[in-house]
């Protein structure tokens, strides 16, 4: 195999801890059985020189709750010094005016605050804490110290019908850009998927709100990035560019992957950055080797004109859905295992959170929250 491009995007997950209690969390659902043992200051700076020099451009600082981290200031300095383009993804909870102004002279470029909703009381049941009013100051924060303004709803059967509140909150906040996206079934999502999944007619009636907005120039200053989730498509998304293509992400024990979900399939022995350089994580890995390229498609990838365009689709939708991760992803409609995707929609449309209530996060908020602010008291 030819040498691979370089990792342009790199996403260093910092931690796992969270006060958040999200059940869409895209962490894994057995995150708390790790050891905890988190990299520290230096490892992770040396994981910054390492895929610098790899050819990493921009980099992610996410989690979990990024901010729990005290270190995340020299991480963010020493990130602009090697010439990085950071990014911090945060729910603003524990974070303080004081630390956005801190993070921005350390050299941060961008923050995106994540909203559980537009409005409060459904903000603070999906996150498990009173935070709505907090994120709406932090966002105001974030734009004072000059941020470009980027918020983020992620949107599901809950929520989805709030999208012109939606936007209306965003446009009082004065966002340069809000993303809209629809769950994605991987970690607690795909655990949640039944209750979180929307409809057809909310999908519709949601594209249909994105759509009115842009077109009544509300606000033409705001960009905005609407995602709908990939069950109701007809052709896979391109994941990642293709599996160790231009993505590499460092879980917060040091463990590299090609995807946020990768960590799952079985039969990969995924390389750790305390044994490993990144240059030989990337280059050399068995793991980041599994799927470059076509030589490992089946039918009807090997031969599909498309292949080249959606690289077979996701791994891990494929094995979570079918158990092979060398599957064509079923989203496709051209996989034999398409119908997988269908029965899940129908089984979906059936399912109440009643029926079905959702499995938060922080388990240990779970049953309080749903016998008090349950699906009937919203």
């Amino acid at each position: 195999m030819s040498e691979p491009s370089a990792p342009l995007w790199l996403l260093a997950e910092l931690t796992y801890k969270c006060p958040l209690q999200c059940p869409y969390c895209s962490n894994p659902v057995d995150f708390a059985k790790s050891s905890g043992v988190e990299l520290d200051t230096d490892q992770w700076i040396r994981v910054l020189r390492e895929g610098r020099e790899l050819g990493a451009a921009q980099l992610g600082l996410s989690g979990g709750e990024p901010i729990v981290r005290k270190d995340l200031e020299l991480i963010v300095a020493e990130a602009h010094k090697l010439g990085y383009y950071t990014n911090l993804i945060t729910s603003g909870i524990g974070m303080s005016t004081d630390r956005v102004a801190s993070l921005k002279q350390a050299g941060l470029d961008h923050i995106q605050v994540s909203f559980q909703a537009s409005s409060s009381e459904l903000n603070n049941w999906i996150a498990g804490t009173d935070s709505f009013e907090h994120k709406i100051e932090m966002a105001k924060a974030v734009k004072a110290n000059g941020f470009p303004m980027v918020l983020c709803f992620v949107t599901h059967r809950e929520n989805i019908e709030q999208v012109d509140d939606i936007l209306q909150l965003a446009t009082r906040l004065d966002a340069d850009y809000v993303e809209l996206a629809t769950t994605q079934y991987y970690g607690w999502a795909f655990l949640n998927r039944d209750v979180l999944m929307p409809t057809r007619e909310q999908l519709t009636k949601a594209e249909a709100a994105v759509n009115r907005f842009r077109d009544e120039k509300i606000n033409d200053a705001m960009k905005i990035f609407y995602v709908i989730p990939d069950y109701y498509e007809d052709r896979p998304k391109p994941c990642m560019s293709g599996w160790g293509s231009l993505f590499m992400l460092v879980t917060p024990d040091g463990t590299a992957l090609p995807c946020h979900s990768a960590r799952q399939l079985p039969g990969i022995e995924f390389p750790n950055v305390k044994d490993m350089s990144m240059g030989e994580i990337w280059k050399r890995s068995d793991a980041f080797n599994k799927f470059r390229g076509f030589d490992w498609m089946q039918e009807p990838c090997r031969s599909c004109s498309e292949k080249e365009k959606d690289f077979g689709g996701c791994r891990c939708q494929a094995y979570m859905l079918t158990g092979n991760a060398a599957a064509t992803d079923p989203v496709c409609d051209k996989s034999p295992d398409r119908h997988i995707v269908d029965a899940a929609i129908e089984k979906s449309a059936v399912t109440t959170s009643a029926a079905k209530p959702m499995v938060f996060r922080n388990a240990k908020n779970s049953k309080i929250l749903n016998d008090r602010l349950g699906p009937g008291s919203r």
